[in-house]
Order: structure tokens, then sequence, then C-alpha cells
């Protein structure tokens, strides 16, 4: 395929049509799903759409948040309702077969209902969740660029290089509010003006995907489920700040991310969106790879940069500060995973429509990782200001059985044990 240029986003994704207008069978094959035993229930489903000469796609797909229903299987059928199954084998795959696409009956005994449930509309049906960063996790299949653009993927690249420019990204995101999601929570605008600002003849953008805390797995599912939302967030970083050049700093232990980012990168070059002249502008940005090793110091961003040059990954002091001296010297911007995955969609619908989501500074959304004594463990991504007793309750489904709710950790090992008392607290950096 030849390289796109400007416009030709629009008309690849009109080509590549609405999911809702094919039949398809979803499985979900990020790491929680491969270990819950996914991989043999799609190779059981491709086997049996093959044999039976079946018209229906069998797709990977990545994680949708309901880790505890694992596997899980999706099935669109033209005309039937689109349904989400839940803790599926080989043998339930064969069932659903049958069922569900060859009788035209959805199996409703197997199907995850109610609460639990994603509603065609891709927000979970809760009402309480609203997905930003993860709006592509689960729906699209991570190996297929095609996906993503047919889902609005890039598009706000393209607006941010022929309407916005540099300065036009920057002040989109000063009035969106968004601030860093890594921990610290400085905004991210005012990082980037930084970084802009900064004289060099050479700068760089990192994303720090060096997710160290015990139980966390936020990052990781999205760099799985939705890589080109976070190489998306990186061109448009670099195109703000005058970068030409950026980086992933992964973890080793996450081999599937890695896959799934450097098939991105790859693709994108394919198709003109990284690379020189990006979709036909002077703007000329790449993208690289590098593994961590696990240290857990290396989540600091100046020793994270420190490794990335081959060296002990220790901290730097600062002053001076990464945006005038980062990685080897030259001015330098980092931000974790899903800060840079909120990016494109700021862009595309506006600062304004981002600051109208969650409470006074802490706007927009926040994405969890729910573990421990809990009914229903997984991935959610919620408004900030919800309160933790709607999170811990109403989406997590209360304690296990047999269990009560003591408390809650955020933020891992350097975050805090809020009290069941105070479980009415609302998530915001001001609140926590």
């Amino acid at each position: 395929m030849a390289k796109l240029e400007r416009g030709g986003l629009a008309a690849l994704a009109a080509e590549r049509g609405s999911d809702a207008d094919r039949a398809w069978i979803k499985v979900g094959l990020s790491t929680c799903g491969v270990a819950a035993g996914a991989e043999p229930v799609f190779e059981t489903l491709r086997q049996a759409v093959a044999e039976r000469g079946l018209d229906i796609e069998v797709l990977p797909t990545g994680c949708n948040g309901m880790c505890y229903a694992e596997p899980l299987v999706e099935i669109n059928v033209p005309g039937l309702p689109r349904t989400m199954y839940g803790a599926i084998d080989s043998e339930r795959a064969q069932h659903l077969i049958d069922g569900h696409v060859i009788a035209q009956r959805p199996v409703a005994s197997l199907a995850v209902t109610g609460s639990d449930a994603l509603g065609y509309d891709d927000i979970p049906s809760d009402g309480i969740q609203q997905r930003i960063v993860l709006r592509n996790c689960g729906m699209i299949d991570p190996n297929v660029i095609e996906d993503s653009i047919a889902r609005g993927g890039y598009q706000a690249l393209e607006k941010a290089l022929f309407e916005l420019g540099p300065d036009g990204i920057i002040e989109e995101l000063k009035t969106s509010g968004l601030r860093g999601r890594g921990g610290a929570g400085f905004p991210t605008w005012m990082k980037w003006h930084f970084c802009k600002q900064a004289t060099g003849d050479e700068k760089f953008i990192i994303c720090n995907a060096d997710e160290g805390d015990p139980g966390a797995y936020m990052d990781r599912s999205v760099l799985e489920g939705d890589p080109h939302a976070v190489v998306e967030g990186m061109i448009i970083g670099g195109l703000a700040m005058g970068a030409s050049e950026g980086f992933f700093y992964i973890r080793a232990e996450y081999p599937l991310a890695i896959q799934r980012i450097a098939a991105a990168i790859k693709q994108a070059k394919r198709l003109g969106l990284l690379g020189r002249k990006i979709l036909g502008s002077d703007f000329d940005f790449d993208l690289k790879i590098r593994l961590g090793a696990g240290a857990f110091v290396c989540g600091e961003e100046t020793a994270l940069m420190q490794s990335i040059e081959g060296k002990r990954g220790t901290p730097r002091p600062r002053p001076p500060f990464p945006a005038q001296s980062g990685l080897w010297g030259k001015p330098s911007n980092i931000n974790n995973v899903e800060t840079l995955a909120n990016i494109a969609p700021i862009i595309q619908r506006g600062g304004a429509w981002f600051a109208d989501i969650g409470v006074g500074a802490s706007t927009g959304t926040k994405v969890f990782a729910m573990t421990g004594k809990i009914a229903r463990p997984g991935l959610i991504e919620i408004p900030m200001g919800t309160s933790l007793k709607k999170v811990v309750e109403d989406i997590g489904g209360g304690a296990a059985a047999g269990r009560t709710i003591k408390g809650v950790q955020t933020g891992g090992p350097s975050g805090g044990v809020i009290p069941a008392r105070l479980l009415d607290s609302p998530v915001s950096y001001e609140g926590l």
C-alpha cells in the first residue's frame, strides 16, 4: 500500500467499514486472556469455522477489562444481539459455534450479562465507567493498524499537523487540564511547553512503560490492546515539542506489549504515519524501543534516561530538569502510557470536552487495575471524582465471598491505605 497523505485516513477508514456490518468472533488475547487459557479457545474457534466453511472472521483482540471472566469471546452476527461470553473453554467454544453462529440463537447461559457486560456502544453498562484511554481495548485487533484507523486512529495526528500546529496542540492540552497519570499529576501542557521552549538542535520524547508496582497492569493492557493510541500520542508530542525521535522504554517482562508496539511502529511507517514527511507534511519523526531489566528505580524519569543511555539506572540530581538537559544532555520529555493515550482524543474532540469530565482540577478519567479480595477484579476507567465506594462495590462487586472490605490501597507500594470508613472519598488528585 502506498503511503498516506492528507485526507487518506478518512478514505481508508471508509474502505474498512463498520464493525457492526461484519460477522466476527473476537477472543481476548492479551496477557490476562492468554494466562486464563484463551489461546486454545482461539484455535478451536478458528478450526471449527474453517471445517464448517462458515463466513465469519475469528479475530484476536485486547483486554476489555473484565479479567475476572476470562477467557472472553464476543460474537457479532448481523441481525442478532452482539454478545459477550465469559469463562469459555474449547468445549464451550464449540457450543457457541453451534448455537450463536449456526443456529443463530445466542447462548444465554454463557453470556456475561447485566452490570458485568459491555454495551453495544462500547461503554460499560454499569453507568459509571467512561472509556477514553481504553476506547479501543477489546474492540480492535491490535495487530492491524486499519482496525485502529477505522475507529478514528491517527485522525488527531492529521488535525495536529495541518490545523493546530505545535502552539495549538499545547493550547488544547492546557484547556483540557490533563495532568500526568504516572502519579505526580504535573500539568501535561506545561511539561510539553517547557520542552518546546528549550533550545537544542535535537529533542527527545520518551514513553515510560516501566510499570513496576505489584498488581498494576494498566499500561501493559493499553500497550497490548491499543498500541496505536500510544504511538499516535507520541507522534503528536514530538510535533508539539519539536522532537525528531521518541523512545518506548518497556520492561522486558512485557513480551506481548513489546511485540505489539514493535508491530504498530512498523505498520505506521508502512503507511507514512512515521518516518519522513508524515502524511505528506514537512514533519519527520521516528520511534524506537528500549527494554528495561526490571529495576523498580527506572520508573523514575532520570534513572530511566540513564538506562536508555546504557548506564546504571540511578536518579540524577535536578536541576537541570529533563526539559533542559535530559537524554544524552538534550531537551527531553517523559510521559507514561496512560497520559499519552489521552492525547489523541483531546486533540480530536477538543480540550474543553475533556475538561468537562471529572471534577475540579482533576479532569478526565483514570484507569485502575482492581486486584485483591474483590468479586470482580479487572481493569476499569472512571471519571475523576467517582467515589471509591462506587469503584469497589458497584464496579468491583464488593468483597470476594466470605471477605469484608477493610481498606483500599491506591498507587502501589508508595500509595496509602484508605480505611473502609473513608470509601466515600472521591478519586481525584486532591481527594486522595
